[in-house]
């Protein structure tokens, strides 16, 4: 049976390429170290799993309205006015299963056939496939190493089409973990309201940036950009909720009441066990938010200067996020190899560590490694990629 072209369009992501051949060699027994990990290695904070637990001991087990608790907007709302000092009503709210979930449904109601969005690259590696799906087309800006890997203005101009819909902005960067200054999302912003483009602001890490840097959403600059903007979030990132699927979008009320209609149709509501679990998440203690912050920026800060004396690794060190992305393409030559995936395959067959090419972010001359992991998993990691690129160079 033929499929429908927009699902055989779809690239396969090479995170789950990587991932499944990883499970594969341990399920034979290789001590596999996996970096591939886009997710919190803590737990939910106990408070959080009370609160679900308590919740299904209520009979809060039902339906509930498709675009969200209004407890949870609530609780939402009040997280926007507290960190950003940004003012949003229920009707711009939008809760969602996940950020990714707020994403696509986001695409489906904006885009038409040959509408253009504005993907600075490196870029998540959802973000094209999404825009496919909704029979828009992928713009791919690159952005430079040179320049953190952020978009610069002329870029965004040099960009912009009659067939722009709009921009995606991801601070902190997955996968670079590089973050926007407010003064560069000021310029951004500005073109963005003179050619009318909607500015989408993923801002999934906000809460885990490192090295005294703060995190600024572009919404929160002017009022005019905040009616430019949807704001992309969730708790899976900052109270290690991933499994909870839990994420919302805020903005302009029209395109919400859109996503809300469709979501009505398609998932009908997010969890509500997970929805009660997210209310606590906000409403409760921030500790082991930064608990967890720290815990990152302290590995973070132990292994990079040991990534980048490994020979041929260059990397910039992120600001936020949890992920690495060195370039590696001078360690893959001096290896033998052709390119960086045929490096990340080589390591994961010789060495079992198993990291992300480059490649499915748009930067093929680069690796993303994840630090959501213990100190000791990584620091042996380190140990083999050093090995491996020392004992196979051919220089």
């Amino acid at each position: 049976m033929k499929l429908a072209d927009r699902v055989s369009a779809l690239t396969p992501s090479s995170t789950l390429a990587i991932t499944a051949k990883a499970k594969e060699l341990k399920a034979a027994g290789h001590d596999v170290i996996g970096l591939g990990a886009g997710e919190p290695d803590f737990n939910t904070p106990q408070h959080i799993i009370d609160a679900a637990v308590h919740s299904m001991n209520a009979g809060q087990t039902k339906y509930t309205p498709a675009g969200g608790l209004a407890e949870l907007k609530k609780e939402i709302i009040g997280k926007f006015q507290k960190d950003q000092n940004l003012s949003y009503k229920p009707g711009e709210i939008i809760v969602c299963t996940g950020a990714k979930h707020a994403l696509y449904t986001l695409f489906q109601v904006l885009l038409n056939k040959g509408d253009e969005v504005i993907i600075p690259s490196p870029y998540w590696v959802s973000y094209p496939e999404q825009v496919k799906l909704a029979d828009g087309v992928p713009v791919y800006v690159n952005a430079l190493e040179e320049n953190q890997f952020k978009m610069t203005p002329d870029q965004l101009k040099a960009a912009i089409t009659d067939k722009t819909k709009a921009v995606i902005i991801n601070s902190p960067s997955n996968p670079t973990g590089m973050l926007y200054t407010k003064e560069e999302l000021e310029e951004l912003g500005s073109i963005c309201i003179q050619h009318n483009v909607l500015i989408v602001s993923d801002e999934i890490y906000e809460k885990l940036i490192y090295g005294g840097h703060s995190h600024v959403s572009i919404a929160e600059i002017s009022e005019e950009l905040k009616q430019q903007t949807i704001i992309i979030n969730g708790v899976s990132k900052s109270h290690s909720m991933t499994g909870w699927r839990i994420g919302y979008a805020a903005g302009n009320e029209q395109i919400i009441k859109a996503m809300t209609n469709l979501a009505s149709h398609s998932t009908s509501n997010p969890t509500s066990i997970a929805q009660y679990a997210s209310i606590a998440a906000y409403a409760g203690s921030q500790e082991p938010v930064e608990e967890m912050r720290k815990a990152f920026e302290e590995r973070l800060n132990i292994i990079y200067d040991k990534l980048v004396s490994i020979p041929g690794i260059t990397c910039l060190k992120p600001q936020g996020a949890f992920y690495l992305f060195p370039n590696a393409k001078q360690a893959a030559e001096n290896t033998g190899f052709a390119n960086v995936d045929d490096f990340v395959e080589a390591l994961l067959e010789k060495e079992k560590v198993a990291i992300v090419p480059g490649s499915g972010f748009g930067a093929p001359d680069n690796v993303r490694l994840s630090y959501a992991t213990s100190l000791d998993t990584l620091e042996e990691a380190l140990v083999r990629i050093d090995r491996f690129v020392k004992e196979n160079s051919v220089h």
